[in-house]
């Protein structure tokens, strides 16, 4: 079975209960692993599929939690590396919408090593660069743009997700457009928040910001937008793809059980190429995608609330 290797950040999300969005007031946190590229795997594990995890946590308690809940999950983490540094932690707010806010403690994520051997196990398998953190310089910037030229040298099928997240940037968003560019240009899959894809294309419509991210060369465009579903873009076909009506109570996660259930489905087709040429197909595979972002948003925290396919089929 083809594998889905997800590159980036494991964290502790620490998340304020019963204060809504203002985390000065949060007395009590609830300690959770998270980290995008982290969920994505998991997502896809428990879908059935194979991911591995490649990243960096501390010789820490946390660490060492961080990565028992990858095991226990079925993701393989053969290659993720441990470091002296503290474990990166992440305190998020809740609205009482479930809309989630972050703030950022770095710490071992960004001391990720670039590993040589790994290149040609990336030979004809996906790679997913989902990081939040991963564009913010040292060694785990170096490592993925190192990854990103072997999987373009492997034949992989290369999927980004960019996670802006504004406390990491304060006010640097051109860095930020800058190093995700090439990213952008290299990926046959871009999956984009509205306000990342407009913040990368400087282009308020769907359809202009779409054009605009094409021609730097991204070939399939997804834009999730929440409970108005997914806008997708590929080849001059264009369509709104709806979701299906949920009560979210924390909205951590969603987009990482979007492109994990994506991931999954364009795994399990024997030619890559496939999604390219039906858009029917590629549809359908976006109509459950949808469906575990939704259901993701139903129950706190991201990877324990992320659906099985006998949910989402």
């Amino acid at each position: 079975m083809t594998k889905v290797f997800c590159i980036g950040e494991l964290l502790i999300d620490f998340v304020g209960e019963n204060q809504g969005s203002d985390l000065s007031k949060a007395n009590d946190f609830t300690k959770k692993a998270g980290g995008a590229p982290a969920n994505v795997a998991c997502a896809i594990s428990k879908l059935g599929g194979k991911s591995c995890f490649i990243g960096c946590v501390g010789k820490d308690p946390f660490g060492s939690f961080l990565l028992n809940v990858l095991k226990d999950g079925n993701v393989d983490i053969s290659m993720a590396q441990r470091s002296k540094t503290f474990t990166t932690l992440a305190f998020v707010s809740l609205a009482e919408d479930g809309e989630r806010d972050f703030v950022f403690s770095r710490g071992a994520d960004k001391e990720l090593k670039y590993d040589s051997s790994i290149k040609k196990i990336f030979h004809k398998n996906l790679v997913h660069f989902g990081a939040a953190t991963a564009l913010l310089g040292g060694s785990l910037e170096i490592a993925y743009n190192h990854y990103l030229f072997d999987a373009l040298t492997q034949n992989s099928f290369i999927s980004f997700d960019p996670n802006f997240r504004g406390d990491l940037w304060k006010d640097n968003e051109s860095h930020f457009i800058k190093k995700c560019l090439p990213y952008v240009e290299k990926s046959h899959l871009c999956k984009f928040s509205l306000e990342e894809a407009q913040l990368l294309s400087g282009k308020e419509d769907l359809k202009e910001a779409s054009g605009y991210l094409h021609e730097v060369g991204a070939k399939i465009i997804v834009i999730t937008l929440g409970k108005d579903g997914t806008y997708l873009s590929m080849d001059g076909f264009s369509t709104l793809v709806p979701s299906i009506k949920v009560s979210p109570v924390d909205t951590t996660g969603a987009g990482d059980a979007f492109i994990g259930c994506l991931l999954y489905q364009i795994a399990e087709l024997n030619d890559f190429n496939t999604i390219f040429r039906d858009n029917d197909l590629l549809v359908q595979m976006i109509e459950k995608a949808n469906k575990a972002g939704a259901l993701t948003t139903t129950k706190y925290g991201a990877i324990v609330a992320l659906p099985t396919w006998e949910e989402i089929a």
